[in-house]
């Protein structure tokens, strides 16, 4: 089909039966240009088809929300100063909103942390108090499972590895990864086989990470991603795995270590939560983590050494925490590696600590 120069009749305008051309109207807020040349009138034509628009019905939008609709917000990219206002008097500015604005071309709006590291601001951002309550609940959970038996402690466990494997890919900004979470909680499932089979030796975890660390490699290897996507993935899947399987490091330590580290890490995790400076935190936080662990130590036979017990899961539990506030933060996050981490990093110093103090 040939296209035909563009003569300003819209379709809307009366035919004029002796040939005359109808009077030229302008597009509203625009003036018309004619065009003589058939390319000219062509581009022109294909420019406005290609614009889309939403078939659903919004409201009239004032001219200052159209004014920040013109700031698509990009990640990576420094924001504006803040969107001009249509209607302020020339040189005012409006002030820059949390997010970047919603559009109907359907950009997605900055995460907080995205927005940081833009502004050239710490993308750190702590998960709160919420997801500190079930840390503080799985920790509970996994202490009186402990002192009930093996195959108890194991229904609390496998929900903790779950969330781990979970928890990490997102944190990293890899979603959805369906093969990599089930990769890594399969390793995780392996290594509480091995170590029930084993009669909880350690070296069932040693065993099944490195298996894990060369199942990760092989499939990576045969993936058709970019060199740099495959690498990224083996290092986000490896890491998973790791962190999945050595939280088994609870099922291997003895029960009533167990019970301590987990006490202290509840404790300690609720108090990082509350709202005090970040050194004050940190510190208030440790010393909770060893009163929870004396406190746990005195109702089981580990005694007094608990609160040296307690104090190194709480810092173990803290540098989850960091780890699970950094990088992508939002609420899928903070509560998925926000809530496992913790205690997921503490299954070491437990396992360690146990084995020397008891």
């Amino acid at each position: 089909m040939t296209n035909q120069p563009y003569d300003g009749y819209d379709g809307y305008r009366p035919y004029d039966p002796h040939g005359q051309q109808p009077q030229q109207q302008p597009w509203p807020g625009q003036g018309y240009q004619g065009y003589d040349d058939p390319q000219a009138a062509q581009q022109y034509t294909q420019q406005w088809q290609g614009q889309t628009w939403e078939t659903q019905t919004h409201q009239a939008v004032s001219a200052p929300a159209a004014a920040e609709t013109a700031y698509l917000s990009q990640p990576g990219h420094p924001a504006p100063a803040g969107p001009v206002d249509a209607g302020a008097p020339a040189g005012a500015a409006a002030p820059v909103p949390d997010y970047g604005p919603a559009t109907v071309g359907g950009n997605t709006r900055l995460t907080d942390a995205q927005r940081a590291r833009a502004e050239g601001r710490s993308p750190v951002i702590e998960p709160g108090m919420q997801p500190a309550a079930l840390t503080a609940l799985l920790g509970l959970l996994l202490a009186g499972a402990a002192a009930v038996g093996t195959y108890a402690l194991l229904v609390p466990l496998v929900v903790l590895q779950a969330v781990t494997a979970a928890g990490w890919f997102r944190l990293n900004g890899m979603w959805p990864a369906r093969q990599g979470i089930a990769l890594g909680f399969a390793g995780a499932l392996a290594a509480d086989a091995a170590l029930l089979a084993s009669d909880r030796s350690p070296a069932a975890i040693l065993g099944t990470l490195g298996v894990w660390v060369l199942l990760a490699l092989v499939l990576q290897l045969r993936s058709h991603a970019d060199p740099d996507e495959r690498m990224y993935g083996l290092t986000a899947t490896v890491a998973a795995s790791a962190l999945a399987i050595v939280a088994a490091g609870h099922l291997a330590a003895d029960a009533d270590a167990v019970t301590v580290g987990a006490v202290a890490v509840a404790v300690a995790v609720l108090v990082r939560a509350l709202p005090l400076p970040t050194p004050a935190s940190v510190a208030v936080a440790l010393l909770a983590g060893a009163g929870g662990g004396a406190a746990a130590g005195a109702m089981t036979d580990l005694g007094t050494p608990g609160a040296v017990l307690g104090a190194g899961a709480a810092a173990c539990a803290l540098i989850g925490h960091r780890v699970a506030s950094y990088d992508y933060p939002s609420r899928f996050v903070h509560f998925t590696a926000g809530v496992a981490l913790p205690l997921a990093a503490a299954a070491p110093a437990v396992y360690v600590l146990g084995r020397v103090l008891g």
